[in-house]
């Protein structure tokens, strides 16, 4: 069954290796015997993204991203292992649905006639107030 990301992209599941291991924490005896938390390791480089959205992804700032270009997720949060595989699917498909569109471009703007003037007024209030502290001589 693919994993869909957007109307036009979509992932197949052999691109997601899903492997179900012990949750960490506290839980009791269900922690020590289930397990319940997925582990998603999802091979940037070698699937079938389209090449802008991969090297958006590779050059993104998450600290999941291995240096090999492998993206890891880890879901713990639910008692049941079908939940946290969701979970982990769910948060793949938003992680790359955030490098889906190129970042918008800044317009660099300058400061208006006004807001230098206001800017140059309470520099002067302010170096005004400072004075004041001074010595006063008599």
């Amino acid at each position: 069954m693919p994993i869909f990301i957007s109307k036009h992209i979509s992932l197949g599941e052999h691109e997601v290796e899903l492997q179900a291991i012990r949750s960490q924490g506290a839980g009791g005896q269900n922690v020590n015997k289930v397990s319940s938390a997925i582990h998603l390791r999802f091979d940037i480089q070698h699937s079938s993204l389209p090449k802008p959205v991969k090297e958006r992804l590779l050059k993104s700032n998450d600290s999941r991203i291995t240096t090999e270009g492998v993206l890891i997720i880890k879901a713990q949060t639910h008692r049941t292992q079908e939940r946290n595989r969701d979970d982990a699917l769910k948060r793949l498909r938003e992680t790359i649905q955030r490098c889906l569109n190129p970042p918008k471009k800044r317009i660099p703007t300058k400061p208006s006639k006004a807001a230098k003037r206001k800017r140059l007024d309470n520099k002067k209030q302010q170096g005004h107030k400072k004075s004041l502290r001074g010595k006063v001589d008599f």
